[in-house]
């Protein structure tokens, strides 16, 4: 009897073993491998500033309020708060101390396009690593590129502020298995060059639905809801539908839509307002075909 317990017992072991082995593989930190990163070149600064306005770097990472040249000035240290808990905007200027002077390529860009910290770690997806993996290896070097001619900061953010069990980074490698992915987040009937890049702006570096695509409980995106609208990721009021169905916007033109991105105006001669004022003001500083490209997608996105 005991024999028959202990190969049970054993057997039981084993299955557990296996299991945790097989999760472990699924959901553990992917980082590209380091010959992704290699023989890119001298980066285009041109390309590289366009994709942190396009990537609205300044509007978490510069302190609240600034303007002009302070935009620049990726000290982080704003909080951010959600369902979750409050998470603190890190440095990510040149200083090599308390920002990302001295990190490689690699380790910008795994953090960047794979959710992969420095050391290895899971990164909680309140950086929008999910968004961004879409940007090509070349883009992640252009960008680095720009970082680094910004100015240096010394200011040190504080630790994220997250409860059981939301402070296991491990945790976040399932959340990666179930939601992480770099496909296109809709199938558009359109060819379109136009709506192409468009597709790529809003969906990539633009993370238009970060914010604009309703979630579930684990922080998920509604995929069927994409660009549909819903409550505040941080928690404060509504963000609105901006598919062709919306109330809001789904009667404008793409030249509407265009001029909002360029002037902060509505076809009403109302003004952009709320979260939005940031995103235009970094928006505006785009090429006007992109800033069509965007409008073009936005067109042609499922109606919700």
């Amino acid at each position: 009897m005991a024999s028959r317990w202990t190969k049970v017992l054993g057997a039981g072991v084993v299955i557990v073993a296996v299991g945790v082995g097989v999760a472990w593989a699924l959901t553990k930190p992917d980082p590209h491998p380091d010959t992704y990163w290699a023989d890119l070149g001298e980066p285009d600064i041109v390309n590289g500033e366009q994709l942190f306005w396009a990537g609205g770097c300044a509007s978490c990472h510069a302190a609240q309020n600034s303007t002009g040249d302070a935009l620049k000035v990726l000290a982080g240290g704003r909080a951010l708060p959600s369902p979750f808990g409050t998470f603190h905007i890190p440095n990510i200027s040149p200083d090599p101390s308390a920002g990302i002077g001295d990190w490689t390529l690699a380790e910008f860009g795994n953090a960047m396009t794979r959710g992969v910290g420095r050391d290895g770690e899971h990164l909680y997806p309140s950086f929008p690593y999910g968004s961004y993996a879409r940007l090509s290896a070349k883009d992640i070097n252009d960008l680095f590129g720009y970082l680094k001619t910004l100015p240096a900061s010394s200011n040190v953010a504080p630790p994220h502020e997250l409860q059981f069990p939301y402070n296991i980074r491990l945790a976040v490698g399932g959340w990666k298995f179930l939601y992480f992915n770099d496909q296109p987040r809709v199938e558009l009937a359109s060819a379109d060059e136009k709506v192409r890049r468009g597709q790529f702006l809003a969906e990539g570096p633009g993370h238009c639905g970060e914010c604009h695509t309703p979630r579930n409980s684990l922080g998920g995106f509604e995929p069927d809801r994409w660009l549909a609208g819903g409550p505040n990721p941080e928690g404060r009021g509504t963000i609105p539908n901006i598919t062709p169905g919306s109330r809001d916007i789904g009667s404008w033109s793409e030249g509407d839509i265009a001029s909002y991105l360029e002037t902060g105006f509505t076809p009403e001669y109302d003004s952009v307002g709320g979260s939005m004022v940031e995103v235009q003001q970094n928006l505006a500083h785009l090429p006007k075909s992109d800033l069509e490209a965007i409008a073009a997608y936005l067109k042609a996105v499922p109606s919700r």
